[in-house]
């Protein structure tokens, strides 16, 4: 019993208790703190702040994993998670000064539970997880931009803030799509 135990504790330190993976669940923790700046506060400037060390922590996470082969099947799972989660978290308080960031919102959303149901099914055919693609990581940076500009830039433009949400909403729909076709890709082959 004690050897199974021995075993099980070793498993997760070297599957989930890695450091780009604390950094991930970090950031989970910080969307708290996220939504307390922007609807408590009223801080621009703090939430900002908070959105740019969530950031700075998910480029941590990905350089570290890579750099010291630490990439795991649970970071694959956990990264794009705590993503999303922010990301979602961030413009649902935006929503509430830019209505139109409803339509990335909605579409980020769908996309995301859409996503998540596949992966499960595929990691349940084939026992594949599907890590980040760069289609995903330019989506993830375009939405950091619209994120920026909008906490950033308190008059921004009508037209400058709808051109950025826009665009955001067309490349999370091409990424999503990329996604579904590389996932249904993994079933067909069996592989990476």
């Amino acid at each position: 019993m004690k050897e199974l135990f021995r075993k099980i504790f070793k498993k997760i330190c070297k599957e989930i208790l890695t450091i780009p993976n604390m950094l991930s669940i970090l950031r989970i923790l910080l969307i708290p703190v996220i939504v307390y700046y922007y609807c408590f506060r009223h801080d621009n400037v703090g939430t900002l702040i908070w959105v740019i060390i969530s950031t700075l922590t998910d480029i941590a996470d990905g350089f570290i994993a890579r750099r010291f082969n630490m990439i795991t099947d649970f970071g694959k799972f956990i990264d794009p998670v705590a993503d999303k989660a922010t990301q979602l978290t961030v413009f649902a308080c935006l929503v509430t000064r830019f209505p139109l960031i409803l339509l990335p919102l909605i579409v980020l959303f769908v996309k995301e539970i859409g996503s998540l149901l596949l992966r499960f099914y595929v990691y349940k055919k084939t026992e594949l997880v599907e890590g980040a693609k760069w289609h995903g990581k330019v989506s993830t940076g375009i939405v950091i931009f619209l994120v920026v500009f909008h906490l950033g830039w308190n008059e921004i433009p009508s037209a400058i803030s709808l051109g950025i949400i826009l665009f955001s909403t067309v490349f999370m729909i091409f990424s999503g799509t990329l996604y579904t076709i590389e996932s249904f890709n993994m079933l067909k082959n069996g592989k990476k």
